[in-house]
């Protein structure tokens, strides 16, 4: 990789010098989740299964990233096979979240317990594309691309503080993308703000003849006007997300941000989404299901991992499985492959896909009331210390966090995670907006309004203010926010 850069900067620096433009991305470090295929880099999925797979070709958004001039400064880490949501599940390691050093958090932390190490309560970022909202956040690069399958790109991004925008699906094309659910999978987009995640969907959006899903309509460039009058907005607040388990803050500060648009004239109003409740079950039945379909390739024989045991093809077949998938995969392979048995099928699976059906349909019903966005929590709660977040398994931690944002996937909606004020603790909160489908632009021109309005503060890692004083002294965004 570091070759790689060595390569391809000075030549950029060239043409840029000599006059010749690339396009809209010219120069910016970018950074890109290890689940999207990259000519002649190593693409891994955090996984053993494909330690040392170079793939011979780009994915689709990885190319025309390129192709308009960015340099790709790494792959980021994941949980394996993006199956989690924590970025803690992945043969690498876990990611930990630049606000554990943050000045903020430091400041705020009670004092440490007698004999407790100074780094041993990091927090996680999420998951699973918290690599890429730790790259972004810690400003190792302008963006990132993550994957969201039910929140995977969102939910790091409100633990990380930066904008996590889930495209509607068969906007962006998939190509490269190694898949876990091919319903519901969709390249994720993470950045410091949200003109940045427009730029990169205007590079990203468009028809690809390499994936059938994607839109054939010519797709416009994703420019957002400047909103100044929200008066004309309905904002929908959906009851269902009012659940137990969410902390008290996340719940102030989604009052406050609906008391917000309110004060502003935008009509704010409580809607329902009744079949809310069946949505993480019918998520679990369709996700693995989807999984344990597309993880039988990695058999060992075309690529990735193989075993040296040769007793038998059904012998090397289980045993390359076994030490290529860790726990967690394998778990969710089984579960699939329970779903998906021919006495279980209609039971399980069609009867998801019936509910999917319905769960889409109550987001139709409530934009064809009039409704323009919906704005709901993106996570439970703050980013939490990883010691605290391993004492559950990956399954059910993965049902309590995707509890916001997993619905929207199955129903192919365009959403965005946008930070909004720090919590007791000093750590990053975020809200989510959820749009029409294909009504990208609309969504993050709200977003942008709304952005503009609670000025979310830049992080301080103190190493870098040493470093870098000036860029925060340009960067610095204003005081105001929803606390006050």
């Amino acid at each position: 990789m570091c070759l790689y850069i060595l390569h391809i900067a000075p030549v950029l620096f060239w043409l840029f010098n000599a006059g010749h433009s690339l396009g809209d991305l010219d120069g910016i470090p970018i950074a890109v989740k290890d689940n999207f295929s990259t000519s002649g880099i190593e693409t891994t999925c955090a996984s053993n299964m494909l330690k040392g797979c170079v793939p011979p070709y780009n994915a689709t958004v990885v190319q025309k990233l390129l192709d308009q001039g960015a340099i790709l400064m790494g792959k980021t880490n994941l949980d394996e096979f993006a199956m989690g949501s924590g970025s803690t599940d992945g043969v690498f390691g876990p990611v930990k979240n630049p606000w554990s050093y943050s000045k903020q958090y430091r400041e705020k932390r009670k004092q440490k317990p007698h004999g407790e190490k100074e780094d041993s309560n990091w927090l996680i970022t999420g998951g699973s594309s918290g690599g890429s909202a730790a790259a972004v956040a810690a400003f190792t690069c302008f963006a990132a691309l993550g994957s969201d399958t039910g929140g995977s790109t969102r939910n790091p991004a409100a633990h990380c503080g930066v904008v996590g925008f889930k495209p509607s699906y068969g906007l962006v094309s998939r190509h490269g993308l190694i898949p876990l659910v091919n319903s519901m999978d969709v390249p994720g987009i993470l950045t410091r703000c949200v003109d940045d995640a427009a730029l990169v969907l205007g590079v990203l959006a468009g028809h690809d003849p390499k994936d059938s899903t994607t839109v054939q309509d010519p797709v416009k460039p994703f420019t957002l006007p400047t909103l100044t009058d929200v008066s004309k907005l309905c904002i929908g607040i959906p009851k269902e997300y009012l659940a137990p388990e969410l902390s008290s803050e996340v719940r102030s500060f989604w009052s406050k941000a609906a008391d917000l648009f309110e004060s502003e004239g935008a009509k704010v109003i409580e809607v329902s989404l009744p079949h809310t409740s069946y949505s993480i079950v019918c998520y679990h039945v369709l996700c693995t299901s989807e999984v344990a379909s597309n993880m039988a390739r990695f058999d060992g024989l075309e690529y990735g991992h193989r075993c040296d045991i040769d007793v038998s093809t059904e012998a090397m077949y289980a045993a390359t499985r076994r030490e290529g998938f860790n726990d967690v995969v394998r778990g969710r392979i089984l579960s699939g492959n329970f779903f998906l048995l021919k006495e279980n099928y209609e039971n399980y699976f069609i009867k998801a896909q019936k509910v999917r059906r319905l769960i889409a349909n109550d987001f139709v019903n409530v934009f064809n009331s009039g409704v323009d966005v919906l704005l709901t929590p993106t996570t439970l709660s703050e980013a939490v210390p990883y010691l605290e977040f391993i004492k559950e398994d990956n399954r059910t931690r993965s049902a309590q966090d995707d509890i916001f944002t997993q619905a929207v996937n199955m129903a192919g909606l365009p959403a965005v995670s946008v930070p909004v004020a720090l919590s007791n603790q000093g750590l990053p909160i975020g809200l989510q907006f959820i749009g029409r489908a294909f009504r990208d632009q609309q969504l993050l021109t709200i977003a942008k309004w709304f952005e503009k309005q609670v000025q979310f503060p830049v992080i301080q890692l103190q190493e870098l203010m040493d470093d870098c004083s000036s860029v925060f002294e340009i960067e610095k965004l204003g005081s105001v926010s929803l606390k006050q």
